[in-house]
């Protein structure tokens, strides 16, 4: 038998046979788990999703991450995370596999690199309880079933927390695993900006104290390291801000074209302090989206909304925050074991001298968990709920390494007493999370406390039982910790998720929408330039109700979202947009979810027909404020649609006069009408935004064309 083959099935001679088919076991489960009722989500976001599309055809759009083949602008994060997909796309085919695959591929992946992470140092044992609350938990369930940059950022610092600690046990041969971490993180970067940097502090000061060889030795090592990532970061951004502007997309989520703009504004500064210019709630100098919610009506984080609590419109800030009732079910099952063999394995090691491998791995990981948790805890900015799937990789490795440690030493009354200290607050945690959704499997919670209690008061007595007993009582606990997330990530896989904010677990846990968002009926209003304000043109509380129930979604299969229900978004399909947004079959089209800032549009076949006669004449065959409503329309016909404004539809491009002089050229065939009218041009950005005035100018020269429920302006014919 060939050696490679051997060793893969095998593993390693010391090993016992039980541990390579657990592993692979263990891989095969989580890929089961992750591709299972994958096509229900469609196109997920359909924002990354149009401009993977974009990039399956366009070459420069993949390097840039244009939102469409034609490259008028960018999403608002650099490419990385789409570059998979893409690949994917351009090998297979647009479809919701092709591009929710590779993202289920960097779960399966993420939950083997923890495993070997965790288990070099503490063992096989340790390495799949890590993994299996991994994959276990709610919002990596859900984040590596969708189509976010979340998946391979989680991936690649995974990797390089794995990569630091193999440069901790070596003396010799440290300087290569750092640099491979430098290149992690770098690439990290390239997929979600600073988050990538959160735990850099973290790595580089264990490093530098707890490495073997000289300090002089350790602070080169971690030069190399940091000069590995500025090269691995740095040569996309160097190029693209070297790049003409002419010949370039715009940098979406920027108010002067510039990259470095984007990540230190919009996606860096602005998401710690709420300043956070054209964004949603935010605004900060330049204004931006203003949304106004009756009382007792939420956005995702609680605090009613923009402008409620200390979170600048997106939560309570504070240390509760990753327990309240957005949060909690998404992450927090196991978090409060997680600190407390934290503390026991730092506790265990504190005698070991300086370079013990076992205590690094809990500073690493622990402060990891740590320094990441209070970040998104008191960041004022934009917060969304699974932005915490990056905390679970931390979580998992403390849960692993803590168990085994105490396990070995449950002959010490304070290691069992810690042991089962960790199963008793898991289980009663749990039974207050399972407690938030008391229609929802109401005997689960009951079950779960009393076997947690049980097993918390056997191992109590842990160094006394013979291994066997013992064995079983850590069994019934880790199952009892588990039963809580396991049902929830089964809720998870067990429904599709579309437009730009979803959440993890059973509906009931995700405000009255069902997708974190307000969409049973109750109305909530828009402010911003261009916007109309309650019920005028353009604004949402224009014609339709918003009753949707969240229930739409493309077909299986993964075609583009039309000819059929309307892609449940925010608050179930259609939420609170124009006419005819709720959920039904029909010919033409309507917005999506908080008029198509959130999700796109239902696309008909009529719409779709009208787009594609004549379409190869056109650079594009129509241009939509905020890059939603144009993703859908890109998807639907696989041709290029201009994102007018980016997401918020707060940038400023294409300016007026750039958009006048591409319809004078004959470049673009159609504007599509957001919301109830045209007003819906326009969401943010300081002052009269481009998108208002291209959205006034249209609708004062061109003809308008109704195609079922969505309506168009003919930029060829003049009124």
């Amino acid at each position: 038998m060939n050696p490679l083959v051997r060793r893969l099935r095998r593993g390693r001679a010391e090993d016992a046979p039980w541990v390579r088919p657990a592993f692979l076991g263990l891989l095969l489960a989580t890929a089961a788990l992750y591709l299972w009722n994958l096509s229900a989500s469609g196109y997920a976001n359909s924002f990354y999703s149009a401009a993977v599309q974009a990039g399956g055809e366009s070459w420069k759009a993949f390097f840039f991450g244009s939102l469409d083949a034609a490259n008028a602008i960018t999403v608002d994060k650099p490419p990385a995370a789409l570059w998979p997909m893409a690949l994917s796309v351009r090998l297979f085919g647009l479809g919701s596999w092709q591009i929710l695959v590779p993202e289920v591929l960097m779960g399966v992946g993420t939950v083997a690199v923890l495993y070997a992470a965790v288990r070099r140092r503490f063992g096989a044992g340790a390495g799949l309880i890590a993994g299996t609350v991994l994959a276990l938990t709610p919002v990596a369930a859900l984040m590596f079933r969708f189509n976010n940059p979340d998946a391979l950022l989680a991936l690649l610092m995974t990797v390089a927390v794995y990569c630091v600690l193999r440069a901790l046990e070596l003396d010799r041969g440290a300087a290569r695993w750092l640099v491979w971490a430098g290149v992690a993180l770098g690439f990290a970067f390239l997929a979600k900006t600073l988050q990538a940097f959160l735990i850099l502090p973290v790595l580089a000061l264990v490093y530098a104290v707890c490495a073997p060889g000289g300090f002089g030795r350790r602070l080169g090592r971690l030069g190399l390291g940091g000069l590995a990532l500025l090269v691995s970061a740095g040569w996309w951004v160097a190029l693209v801000e070297l790049w003409p502007t002419s010949s370039r997309p715009y940098v979406g989520g920027s108010q002067h074209n510039s990259f470095l703009e984007l990540t230190f504004g919009y996606n860096g500064l602005g998401r710690l302090n709420g300043d956070e210019v054209g964004s949603v709630g935010g605004g900060g100098r330049g204004g931006g989206l203003t949304l106004e919610l009756p009382p007792g009506v939420e956005l995702p984080g609680g605090a009613g909304g923009p402008g409620g609590g200390r979170g600048g419109g997106w939560g309570e800030t504070g240390l509760g925050r990753m327990f309240n009732e957005q949060v909690g079910g998404q992450i927090s099952w196991l978090l409060p074991a997680a600190l407390l063999l934290l503390v026991a394995g730092l506790v265990v090691t504190w005698r070991a001298g300086r370079t013990d491998t076992a205590r690094a791995a809990f500073l690493v990981w622990g402060g990891s968990l740590l320094l990441t948790t209070g970040v998104f805890s008191f960041m004022a900015g934009i917060f969304h709920e699974y932005y915490t799937v990056a905390m679970a990789p931390y979580l998992a490795a403390l849960i692993g390494m803590g168990a085994a440690v105490l396990w070995e030493e449950r002959g010490h009354l304070l290691a069992s007493a810690a042991l089962a200290g960790s199963v008793a607050v898991t289980a009663v945690w749990g039974f207050v999370l399972l407690g938030r959704t008391p229609e929802w499997l109401p005997w689960l919670r009951w079950a779960v406390l009393v076997a947690g209690c049980a097993a918390a008061l056997g191992l109590l007595g842990a160094g006394r039982l013979d291994r066997r007993a013992g064995t079983a009582l850590a069994g019934l606990g880790l199952a009892a910790g588990l039963a809580g997330p396991f049902a929830y990530t089964l809720a998870t896989v067990g429904e599709g998720h579309q437009g730009s904010i979803v959440t993890a677990g059973p509906a009931g846990t995700r405000g009255p929408g069902g997708r974190g968002m307000p969409g049973d009926g109750r109305m909530f209003f828009l402010y911003g330039p261009g916007l109309g304000g309650p019920g005028g043109a353009g604004g949402p509380g224009g014609p339709g109700t918003g009753q949707g129930a969240g229930q739409g979604r493309p077909p299986a299969g993964g075609q583009a979202p039309g000819g059929g229900q309307a892609p449940g978004g925010p608050g179930g399909a259609g939420s609170t947009g124009g006419a005819g947004s709720t959920g039904e079959n029909r010919t033409g089209g309507g917005p999506g979810g908080l008029g198509g800032l959130l999700n796109g549009a239902s696309v008909g076949t009529e719409a779709k027909e009208k787009l594609l006669a004549g379409a190869d004449s056109y650079t594009w065959v129509a241009a939509a404020v905020g890059s939603q409503n144009a993703a859908s329309y890109q998807l639907a016909t696989e041709k290029p649609v201009m994102a007018i404004g980016g997401f918020n539809g707060s940038d400023p491009s294409p300016t007026l006069a750039q958009f006048q002089r591409y319809v004078a050229e004959g470049r673009i065939h159609y504007f599509i009408a957001s919301g109830g009218g045209m007003g819906g041009g326009g969401m943010g950005g300081g002052g009269a935004s481009s998108g208002s005035a291209i959205s006034s100018w249209v609708e004062e020269t061109f003809a308008k064309v109704t195609v079922g429920g969505a309506t168009f302006y003919d930029l060829t014919s003049r009124t």
